[in-house]
């Protein structure tokens, strides 16, 4: 039984079932004739999470995960082997000394600050060599001012702008790395722009090169989006910190907060001091009872991110075959979960994104429109019918509106859910007159 078979054992009727959700039979011949292109992209996805399955599974399996590792604590959180122990398996996932993961670390915007609080001083140079960051780091930084920012405390930022064909421009990168510079920080993902993101391998040989400008400093990757897509972390090619949050893909749709950073012993220790306060550091902080959700999260993630990469797959090909940039490319290999589709309008943005509401299984009848979403300078549309908040690995899309009006289109915690979403989404845009199928 297959995608493109009409009828299911017991007479059941896989059109009529779209049907009822919406679905036009011209979208679903359209999606269908798509897929029949999508095999070999679908069994390199496959081959991947396979290898991330097992090196998950022997994490757990090495610190001896059992049922009193879920249990909750209360208080200081003092002696809270569920949690100690969560940490060691990550640290063994990404092949680090040490790791903070942690229910009070938020979002992956607070996860960077915190990384970056924690090992940068007053007079010390931040220096990102990969072009602007992700929009909500502006204000931790301080490029956009903002009360708390690293500028505040005195520590100045630098960035060398890729080159125009996304290529890391090396000269600018070595002019710009001198005695100040204490800590280098590397996107992964693409955030909001149109480049592609980064391969693990890319990443590397960054790394190597800045620190063959200056052996000391510190290399840190966020993260984000990019858990378990690939079979090495950046971690396994030279980074010091990386940085990311639980409810997108180490999460695996279970976690309902959280944020973790691996990496360097030292560095992690300044994390978890500044998490709490000097003299406590990791030794405090209770696990609120969602260990058994880390620890089944963390198991599941390799093949939750295996559906949403089959669903960014298949958004590429749907919307490449109509016409429209998307980055990457349908056949490219994956580096990230996201797919950016540049749609050229604002209309094309809100239709796209209330297909992807509507697929949604919590407030599918909500209609997306674009609003002043804090810590963005232009408004922003969201589509993200999640069960936990902010969800990204749950299925979602969102943009700044603004050209080239591009959505970014993220998640699936089933390959058929994710499908349902870029179905939905092309029945909102046959709808408005803005494709022809």
């Amino acid at each position: 039984m297959n995608d493109f078979d009409k009828t299911i054992p017991g007479g059941a009727d896989r059109s009529e079932a779209y049907r009822r959700l919406g679905i036009s039979d011209k979208v679903l011949s359209f999606a269908d004739a798509v897929l029949q292109g999508l095999g070999e992209q679908f069994a390199r996805i496959d081959a991947i999470a396979e290898y991330n399955q097992a090196k998950v599974l022997g994490a757990m399996q090495e610190h001896r995960v059992n049922a009193t590792h879920f249990n909750p604590s209360t208080g200081y959180g003092y002696d809270d082997e569920g949690r100690d122990n969560l940490e060691r398996v990550y640290a063994a996932c990404f092949h680090t000394e040490s790791a903070l993961v942690r229910p009070q670390i938020t979002c992956g915007t607070h996860a960077l600050a915190l990384a970056l609080s924690a090992n940068l001083r007053p007079g010390d140079e931040l220096l990102s060599p990969v072009g602007a960051p992700y929009d909500t780091l502006e204000e931790v930084i301080g490029i956009r001012p903002s009360t708390g920012s690293l500028a505040e405390y005195g520590v100045s930022y630098r960035q060398a702008d890729l080159r125009e064909d996304g290529s890391f421009d090396y000269d600018a990168i070595k002019n710009a790395i001198d005695e100040k510079t204490k800590l280098i920080t590397i996107q992964r993902s693409k955030g909001y722009a149109t480049r592609p993101s980064f391969s693990v391998a890319q990443i590397g040989e960054l790394i190597a090169f800045c620190k063959a400008c200056k052996p000391d400093v510190i290399c840190m990757v966020d993260n984000c989006y990019g858990e378990f897509v690939e079979t090495l972390e950046p971690t396994d090619v030279g980074a010091d910190l990386i940085v990311g949050s639980l409810i997108k893909n180490p999460g695996g749709g279970l976690a309902p907060t959280g944020g973790y950073v691996c990496g360097r012993k030292d560095l992690i220790e300044r994390c978890a001091y500044r998490l709490t306060a000097p003299g406590l550091g990791r030794e405090v902080g209770i696990n609120m009872g969602m260990l058994s959700l880390f620890y089944e999260g963390l198991f599941l993630a390799p093949t939750v991110v295996q559906s949403a990469v089959k669903g960014a797959v298949f958004t590429a090909a749907c919307y490449e075959k109509l016409g429209y940039r998307v980055v990457p490319g349908s056949g490219e290999i994956r580096r990230d979960i996201i797919q950016a589709v540049e749609l050229g309008s604002r209309e094309a943005m809100v239709a796209f994104c209330r297909g992807i509401q509507a697929a949604a299984p919590v407030d599918s009848y909500v209609t997306p429109e674009p609003w002043a979403m804090p810590g963005y300078d232009s408004d922003v549309i969201m589509a993200a019918g999640a069960f936990n908040q902010g969800s990204s690995i749950e299925l979602s899309a969102d943009g700044p509106v603004r050209p080239p009006y591009a959505v970014y289109y993220q998640g699936g915690l089933t390959w058929y859910h994710a499908k349902l979403g870029v179905l939905m989404s092309l029945q909102k845009m046959w709808e408005a007159g803005l494709v022809q199928l």
